[in-house]
């Protein structure tokens, strides 16, 4: 005990302020100093005595400047910018900072890229900002441009109405494989619109469709002062909305809920603010919404994506039944494939069994699949998937026989082969055959990461059917009757769904922006026939 208590005193008076050996050591690593103090002038964000140190350390000659020192400065002056009092200094010492990094020899990372871009276009000037990441990309390494990194040249070179310089950077980014965000469409749309390119605002009506759920209060109105201009008035669809059938043919290759194929109509726009009911009934046109899926392609290479991955993990995988391959419930779902609904039978059954004398519960199966049954309108069977390990105890149960037995012969049930997944099953069947899963697993494994987070999100959405058991009555929760995303009809009309901190949709504000459509006109030789009203004659 007196051991332990003579190690105390001795490291507490090694840590006391007054210890000689612990100031010769601060005042020997003047570096690591500097960068504390730095630091907390960047925490309290007090650039001007962040300057004071940084010119005390160029000119005692006693410190070597290093490249966390650098970008923390830089940093600092970036974030100063915001402020009318202090943004001539910040941007004029930045300059001069970066200046003495650069000469010093030391290497930028992103971080200090991004200040600098900043900086520049703080200053009005979007080429430098723009030539400093172009040439920090072409480096290559492991710090690489981000998003933030390219935005300040973006927005610069959109405020000063640039257009095709911020088409360039844009194309810069999606070569290096940064998607835009919001914001950043948003600058786009409106650079487009201000100087009257309407094939361009079309294109970035469709980004925002593709990445933002819904838009903010500054892109609402960037997309209504569009609208309601006489320039979006003009824009006529060169006989896009004549081809009712293409546009419908579109629609449903898109997954519906757009077509992309051009401005339909002609005309003026009509904006309108308002709300959709519970049904994604549109309040202010009547129009329905729809229900938006992933289209033709996005699916199918989902389906590719999960049959190549369970092939890839059987390969690795050393099962008993070795000649079992996943081909074979590929050729069996081709012959059996007329389900409206696939079932996650081992999440249904083990559903709420974390009890003393839980166990798999057949009679929830039993609920949902009849349910299901019910509500099909042509009263299709679902298709369960089960591991087969389950279903052979099961079997084994005289109580559970001849039920099991039933949905095995009608092709209700299908057992998945040791050595794969049932999450692979369930997954394809539901994807390949496009129809419900039923199924409380949130799919947050590394597996479903892979596929991309954005379309299986999208894919969710329209396909998953969640379930609750209260006091054992089945409720299902099954998918919106419509999307919460911009849409884009095949009349040539749009509804976009505005962000709000309120939670409920029944309040939800839409834009509903709309013009005359060919649909609801009569052609007539070739023509559309109008009354001088615009109305259909």
């Amino acid at each position: 005990m007196a051991a332990n208590g003579q190690r105390r005193s001795r490291q507490d008076d090694d840590e006391s302020p007054s210890n000689p050996i612990k100031k010769r050591k601060a005042i020997k690593n003047p570096e690591k100093n500097l960068l504390f103090n730095l630091n907390s002038c960047s925490k309290s964000k007090d650039l001007s005595a962040a300057l004071a140190l940084y010119d005390a350390a160029v000119t005692s000659n006693e410190v070597r400047l290093n490249q966390q020192h650098f970008q923390t400065l830089l940093y600092l002056c970036s974030a100063s910018i915001s402020d009318p009092s202090l943004r001539t200094l910040a941007i004029e010492r930045g300059y001069q900072i970066f200046d003495r990094m650069v000469s010093s020899g030391l290497s930028l990372n992103e971080a200090t890229v991004t200040s600098v871009a900043r900086l520049a276009s703080a200053k009005g000037d979007g080429e430098y900002a723009f030539k400093i990441v172009k040439d920090f990309a072409s480096l290559g390494g492991t710090s690489i441009p981000r998003l933030r990194t390219y935005a300040p040249a973006l927005f610069c070179f959109c405020e000063r109405l640039e257009a095709e310089k911020g088409y360039e950077v844009e194309e810069h980014m999606d070569a290096a494989g940064i998607a835009l965000e919001e914001a950043e469409i948003s600058a786009l749309l409106k650079v487009s619109a201000a100087t009257s390119r309407e094939n361009k605002v079309y294109r970035y009506l469709q980004k925002l469709r593709e990445y933002v759920g819904c838009v903010c209060d500054e892109t609402s109105k960037v997309l209504e002062d569009w609208f309601c201009g006489e320039k979006a008035g003009e824009v006529s669809g060169n006989g896009i909305g004549s081809d009712v059938g293409m546009l419908r043919e579109a629609v449903l290759r898109n997954g519906g809920g757009w077509h992309g194929l051009g401005w339909a109509g002609e005309g003026k726009w009509i904006v309108k603010k308002g709300n959709v009911s519970s049904t994604g009934r549109c309040l202010s046109c009547n129009e329905q919404l729809a229900c938006v899926d992933t289209n033709e392609v996005e699916t199918q290479k989902f389906v590719d994506s999960l049959v190549a991955l369970a092939m890839e993990r059987k390969a690795k995988i050393n099962s008993s039944e070795s000649n079992v391959d996943f081909s074979e419930f590929q050729d069996w779902l081709e012959k059996h494939g007329d389900y409206e609904a696939i079932v996650d039978g081992a999440n249904i059954g083990l559903y709420q069994q974390n009890f003393a004398d839980g166990g798999f519960s057949l009679s929830q199966l039993e609920s949902v699949v009849n349910e299901l049954y019910h509500k099909s309108g042509d009263n299709k069977w679902p298709l369960i998937l089960l591991h087969k390990k389950r279903v052979r105890t099961l079997l084994e149960n005289p109580t559970h026989r001849n039920l099991v037995d039933e949905w095995i012969n009608n092709g209700v049930l299908y057992a998945t082969p040791p050595g794969f997944n049932d999450d692979w099953y369930w997954l394809y069947a539901a994807a390949k055959l496009k129809c419900l899963l039923v199924t409380n697993d949130e799919m947050r494994d590394h597996i479903f990461e892979l596929l991309g987070n954005s379309f299986f999100q999208k894919w969710k959405e329209r396909h998953q059917v969640r379930y609750t058991f209260t006091k054992g009555n089945l409720k299902l929760e099954m998918p919106p009757p419509f999307s919460v995303a911009i849409q884009e009809s095949e009349k040539g009309s749009w509804h976009v769904p505005v962000a709000s901190q309120n939670n409920e949709e029944s309040s939800r504000t839409w834009m509903c922006i709309s013009r005359r459509s060919v649909l609801d006109s009569l052609k007539i030789n070739g023509k559309l026939e109008t009354s001088e009203n615009g109305e259909s004659s």
